[in-house]
């Protein structure tokens, strides 16, 4: 599945497709409140009102970089809190060069929080051992966040995470801290978006006079274009998500800007009433 902006190829590498279980990130999602919203289904939601959700990459091609944003949660990982994301072996990496994308050719990572589900395949276990799997890639964190997480990392799960995932790739000096608003490419600038995470950022790409939106975990699902109080379970601030959700919504809404989730997408936002809904597009 693929797109253009521009110049821009986006490209979705899926992990994982989750339909309902997805209450414990969503709980105010219940299927009947989601029945109210006939616009989700069956895109979004199955009949029954059963959220449904991926877990995926986007790979970004400009026409001088190859990027991989948000890296999933990755092969063999132990340790993290959803019991059977533990030990997975997924076709993540045949399926990048299936498209195209080896990991080879991939000269940056850029992870737009550093969740369990966002940081996985920054690196991938050799003889023992966590390596970046994208060798010859710069991995770019926001910096806030990466020091935030280097300190609040101490119950179990986030410990895990942040000791195979993120560390691996500092310690190789790979990694790149970067504000939240900076410039990666002539097509891609930063915008930060906090309160899922305290230094959580979207990617906005302009290329010859068409946009697109990476919004990550500003929303992860589109319910929350309706209800924009839908704050996630794993929200490090319920009412900045809120916020953020509202201001980043009003922007890009009744534009032809393209968003891409990172759980969801792609589509347009369009206003309705004091709230938005999502449309999509094949």
């Amino acid at each position: 599945m693929a797109w253009t902006i521009g110049k821009v190829k986006l490209t979705k590498i899926v992990e994982m497709e989750l339909t309902g279980g997805t209450r414990f990130i969503l709980p105010q999602a219940t299927p009947e409140q989601i029945r109210e919203l006939p616009w989700l289904i069956p895109q979004f939601a199955s009949p029954e009102g059963r959220l449904t959700m991926s877990v995926h990459s986007w790979v970004v091609e400009t026409p001088t970089r190859r990027i991989v944003v948000d890296t999933c949660i990755g092969n063999d990982k132990q340790g993290r809190g959803v019991p059977h994301w533990n030990g997975l072996d997924k076709p993540f990496l045949q399926d990048m060069a299936k498209a195209g994308y080896p990991a080879d050719s991939i000269d940056m990572v850029v992870c737009t929080h550093l969740h369990v589900d966002h940081v996985g395949w920054n690196t991938r276990l050799v003889d023992g051992r966590w390596v970046p799997t994208f060798a010859n890639a710069r991995y770019v964190f926001g910096r806030s966040e990466y020091d935030y997480w280097k300190t609040h990392s101490t119950d179990a799960a986030h410990a895990a995470v942040f000791a195979d995932s993120v560390q691996p790739v500092v310690d190789a000096g790979k990694v790149d801290l970067i504000d939240s608003d900076a410039r990666l490419t002539d097509e891609i600038s930063l915008i930060p978006t906090p309160g899922h995470s305290p230094g959580h950022m979207a990617l906005h790409i302009r290329s010859e006079g068409e946009e697109a939106l990476l919004s990550g975990d500003v929303a992860h699902h589109p319910c929350q274009m309706a209800h924009l109080d839908w704050a996630s379970s794993f929200d490090t601030d319920a009412q900045q998500s809120t916020d953020t959700r509202r201001t980043l919504f009003s922007r890009f809404a009744d534009t032809p800007t393209l968003v891409f989730g990172g759980h969801f997408g792609p589509g347009r936002i369009v206003r309705d009433g004091d709230a938005f809904r999502f449309v999509p597009v094949q």
